[in-house]
């Protein structure tokens, strides 16, 4: 007989019901149209992405693609070997993670500063006009961009006629720039923020907008300037979307690109502009090792997968926003 006094039992308070394979069947029967949408998707992610990862094996062989697989010698770990004790590999690894982090610092600074400046233009017809401005250079692509900033920075370029009318240099004293490999990193720094900010701050406008008006309502009843505003009101609501994007990148690290090095790169800036992935296309693929190529990958894979744990894990304990 039960307890009239008994006090009634929450639904948290329920036994909750085991997930067994019945309910999970019958959860796709009930979303079945979302799971045929995503066949194509989970077709061309197998495909692309996870069958390759069979070609790994070349890593380990001293692959020779006149051979069939049985025939293929295997040798180990001697490329990975190979990479570790070779000068040349620090070097690029050197400039990668430099260029790389170049470019995610300013990328950063320059797309979010952006972003809440733009926020707080209030005449809409200037605001798109300095949104087009900065958005139109992503769409070029790096074989214009890098014909456009080898002209601007040749010694009888733009860079170096402001120089001379400003009385900095004199005629005749025009700046290779391209030709100091200690300024490369900068430039590629400054190119990429040139080609990019735009494209980079649509995430934190987007991010901008499911803020609250009434906060800045409030704010501005309690005295709180525009720089005030930002500060406490427009940054912390974008704070879980800069937390994933800098995880993303941080996983990203060993991309720093290739395109910009290759076609700004030259005799005299190669110790700084030379990054892993122009390596592996100089001395494996276009020396036929393939092996030591995709030994290459393989190390920029496992240092991505592993840096990009490692930042989710770090976000994780501090309580932030996270990919998983």
């Amino acid at each position: 007989m039960e307890n009239p006094n008994a006090p009634a039992m929450s639904p948290r308070m329920l036994p909750k019901k085991k997930a067994g394979p019945h309910l999970f069947i019958k959860k796709l029967v009930q979303q079945r149209t979302l799971v045929f949408m995503s066949v194509p998707f989970l077709v061309w992610l197998f495909v692309f992405k996870y069958w390759p990862i069979w070609g790994w094996t070349i890593a380990f062989q001293d692959y020779k693609p006149a051979k069939k697989f049985a025939e293929q010698t295997w040798v180990g770990w001697k490329h990975f070997e190979f990479l570790f004790q070779d000068e040349r590999f620090f070097r690029v690894l050197r400039n990668t993670l430099a260029m790389s982090g170049i470019n995610l610092v300013l990328g950063f600074v320059t797309a979010i500063t952006l972003a809440l400046l733009l926020n707080e233009i209030r005449r809409l017809a200037f605001k798109r006009l300095v949104q087009t401005v900065s958005y139109l250079p992503h769409f070029i692509s790096w074989v214009v961009a890098a014909s456009i900033i080898q002209s601007t920075l040749s010694p009888d370029g733009i860079i170096n006629e402001l120089l001379i009318r400003l009385g900095f240099i004199a005629k005749g004293e025009e700046i290779l720039f391209l030709g100091k490999g200690e300024w490369f990193w900068g430039i590629f720094g400054a190119s990429s923020v040139w080609k990019e900010v735009g494209w980079n701050t649509i995430v934190y406008l987007a991010a901008i907008t499911m803020i609250d008006p009434a906060q800045y309502e409030a704010a501005e009843m309690d005295g709180a300037g525009r720089l005030k505003r930002m500060w406490y009101i427009t940054l912390p609501g974008m704070k879980p979307v800069i937390v994933v994007l800098l995880i993303m990148n941080i996983g990203n690290l060993l991309e720093s690109g290739f395109e910009p090095q290759y076609l700004l790169g030259n005799g005299m800036n190669v110790d700084f502009s030379e990054n892993l992935d122009i390596f592996v296309l100089k001395y494996g693929i276009n020396q036929n090792n393939f092996s030591l190529a995709t030994a290459g990958g393989i190390f920029k894979t496992v240092v991505s997968f592993v840096l990009l744990f490692f930042a989710n894990n770090v976000a994780k304990r501090m309580g932030e926003a996270r990919l998983f």
